[in-house]
């Protein structure tokens, strides 16, 4: 099974490239970030004609996910628990089944810039309700993977100039912290493990300006983070670096993880 993130920056927008895409990735389920529609917004007839699955959570605008699934997807969730009143569409979980049942984890952490302030104070309580659920998933001793847009860039290595980041939510010293609060309960960390000891990336994003692709400006803030029954059955993961140098393309690129389930 073959599971991917994506965080496409507006659906309708990159429908193209999240399209093209999809044709080559022979990926079975994929979690889109910032999908920028409400659920009624979401182009579901355009996916479930090619075949897909598909549950949204979506939101007028801003943030929104989306599972796009070849298998039946089944004990949809929608919104992290712990938020009475969060408005905000950053989180849906899903089971898919192939040889083994697998639950899925989407997630779109908030940015929490500018920092200090009310933004990264919502971010890090975030992170804390996220850390519960993540234990949580954790106690149900089956395979999981919590994947997305975490919108933290866990070391100085996971950024091209991590000078340039020092004072940014999403490489302060807190929200690292938080990142390991998480990890450190038991999850694998995909794409780090893949190539454990680089001393420089592989990166996930890069911003649209100055040309940061070009010169590889990038960081890595897109993670898969495997339960121990998950990590058992992992093939190969990977990053789809190609992806950025597309037309109209996302200015993050697809992260995938290959499970023997």
């Amino acid at each position: 099974m073959k599971i991917a993130s994506f965080n496409i920056n507006g659906v309708k927008a990159r429908i193209g490239a999240l399209t093209g895409w999809l044709a080559g990735a022979d990926a079975d389920v994929v979690v889109l970030q910032e999908i920028k529609s409400v659920d009624e917004g979401f182009p579901r007839d355009h996916f479930e004609d090619l075949g897909w699955n598909v549950e949204t959570h979506g939101q007028k605008g801003f943030n929104g996910v989306a599972i796009l699934s070849k298998l039946p997807l089944e004990d949809v969730r929608r919104g992290l628990p712990g938020g009475e009143g969060d408005e905000q569409a950053r989180y849906i979980e899903a089971t898919v089944t192939g040889s083994e049942a697998v639950r899925i984890a989407g997630l779109y952490l908030p940015n929490g810039n500018p920092a200090p302030g009310p933004k990264y104070d919502y971010k890090l309580a975030w992170m804390e309700r996220l850390r519960l659920r993540a234990a949580r998933l954790l106690a149900e001793e089956m395979p999981v993977v919590m994947l997305g847009d975490f919108n933290v860039i866990p070391e100085p290595r996971d950024a091209a100039h991590p000078k340039n980041w020092v004072s940014d939510a999403l490489f302060l010293p807190e929200s690292r912290a938080a990142l390991r609060r998480i990890v450190h309960q038991g999850w694998t960390d995909a794409i780090r493990i893949r190539d454990p000891w680089s001393a420089r990336g592989p990166f996930t994003f890069w911003d649209y300006q100055a040309g940061a692709f070009d010169r590889d400006d990038g960081i890595r803030i897109d993670h898969l983070l495997l339960s121990p029954q998950a990590a058992d059955l992992l093939i190969e993961t990977g990053v789809d670096r190609e992806a950025r140098a597309g037309e109209k393309p996302s200015d993050h690129v697809p992260v995938w993880v290959r499970l023997a389930a």
